[in-house]
């Protein structure tokens, strides 16, 4: 038996660009039902022309992540028990990037912030040396493995209010991925990633609000790989002014 009213009204952005509105649907309220389950429903039974994205629908892909009553969150793992507002629900794409169409957004600006943190990998040796060896024990290791576990779902993204204030700021998720780089003792690329995210638009700008720490679905903490880079950035460049 269900608690509550039977059926969710449920409000979802239908458009593209910049151009849409809301629109309406009725769907059955049913156990264990998840906002990836409505979204499908009404695609598969109301509208076909319903547009949005997922994957792997068990919490592992990150590529269902909505506006869901106004938060970032996996659909997949979010439970409509959980979230709706007296039997009702407000679906959006993912607040601070381009829309394609309905609930589709354009990662293409948040992969791009993630090159112009030089969050890639620099190798120190090339394939015809020796596999560099890493103590999984050093803390080094340790600090990056805090930060790497991150799947590009864009959640954080999403939730930051300095993104959507400061269209150049790079972001949580490609700043959380430089401090993963910073860390990694097999890479070659350390002072140009300080230099990548030191630039306008980088960890400075970063107001620690800590909305990205707080949406994470992976429970990671971009606040505080930022809070390494403000600190990294700032010793080069006192080493550099000596």
């Amino acid at each position: 038996m269900l608690d509550g009213p039977q059926t969710l009204s449920v409000s979802i952005w239908r458009g593209t660009g910049t151009t849409g509105a809301f629109q309406g649907f009725e769907v059955p309220r049913q156990g264990s039902q998840t906002v990836l389950d409505v979204v499908s429903w009404i695609q598969q039974n109301l509208d076909p022309t319903l547009t949005y994205r997922y994957a792997c629908r068990v919490g592992m892909c990150g590529s269902c992540a909505m506006m869901v009553n106004g938060v970032p969150r996996w659909t997949c793992r979010t439970h409509v028990n959980k979230v709706d507002q007296g039997g009702a629900l407000t679906i959006g794409p993912l607040r601070n990037l381009p829309v394609i169409k309905d609930l589709a957004a354009d990662m293409d600006p948040f992969f791009e912030k993630w090159v112009k943190a030089e969050g890639l990998f620099h190798p120190a040796r090339t394939r015809h040396e020796e596999v560099a060896r890493v103590d999984p024990a050093s803390e080094a290791r340790r600090t990056a493995d805090r930060a790497i576990e991150c799947i590009n779902c864009s959640v954080c993204y999403a939730a930051c209010d300095t993104v959507a204030g400061n269209p150049d700021y790079l972001g949580p998720a490609a700043l959380n991925r430089a401090w993963s780089v910073v860390n990694d003792e097999r890479d070659a690329g350390r002072a140009e990633v300080l230099a990548a995210v030191s630039v306008s638009g980088g960890c400075h700008n970063c107001h620690s609000q800590g909305s990205c720490t707080r949406h994470c679905p992976n429970e990671l903490s971009p606040l505080d790989s930022i809070a390494g880079l403000k600190r990294e950035t700032a010793r080069s460049f006192w080493r550099k002014g000596r």
